[in-house]
């Protein structure tokens, strides 16, 4: 297994991609681009000044585990095309790797997405964003992973597990990464019920 060192930006993590281009369902792919757009005019999801790009969104395929989810290294791209939303077919939380097919590599956050995924089938998209002034607000407010595990790790998608395991958490279906700084995430049974969670955090 590949190290995980945060402090860089980046998250090695293992990705087994089958290169070839696939065809996104319209009924998913036009919610998941529309709602990936707005967040990005939001500044939600996006690209720092050193070009690390932050946050990602994705959609489930229904009655599945598997998932769609904004590509890596796309963070930064106003406008995104099928070519940049890969399938996660599988994971492996432990080995802290997964498989996927497309015409980029998964979003290395994919393994929180599947941590997810995995505790409910009725959820049916997930939203990541990052927001340096919602993420102090709603720290210890909301839900909120251990600030001693860091993202992108097996031992975040085991956190996120236990967490969404707690009744408060299920209610809001918001919380905030602990150890990631800025990081807050949502889930629904659409893509615009979990976008629209982002937003309201803006209006309390």
């Amino acid at each position: 297994m590949n190290s995980v060192n945060p402090v860089d930006g980046y998250i090695k993590f293992t990705c087994h991609l089958v290169s070839e281009k696939i065809e996104i369902p319209v009924l998913l792919f036009d919610p998941l681009n529309f709602w990936r757009e707005e967040m990005w005019q939001r500044s939600f999801i996006g690209a720092y000044p050193d070009g690390i790009g932050f946050g990602n969104i994705s959609i489930r395929v229904p009655q599945t585990d598997q998932f769609y989810i904004s590509g890596s290294a796309t963070g930064g791209l106003p406008e995104l095309a099928q070519i940049h939303y890969p399938l996660v077919e599988k994971c492996s939380l432990p080995q802290n790797a997964l498989g996927c097919k497309g015409l980029v590599k998964a979003s290395s956050e994919s393994l929180s997405h599947a941590a997810i995924y995995s505790c409910d089938s009725a959820i049916g998209a997930v939203v990541h964003i990052h927001n340096r002034q919602l993420w102090e607000k709603y720290l210890d407010v909301l839900p909120t992973t251990d600030m001693q595990v860091e993202y992108g790790t097996p031992e975040m998608a085991y956190e996120i597990i236990r967490l969404m395991g707690l009744p408060e958490t299920q209610k809001r279906k918001v919380f905030v990464m602990g150890g990631h700084a800025e990081g807050i995430v949502a889930f629904g049974k659409t893509v615009e019920e979990a976008a629209r969670l982002i937003l309201n955090l803006e209006e309390v």
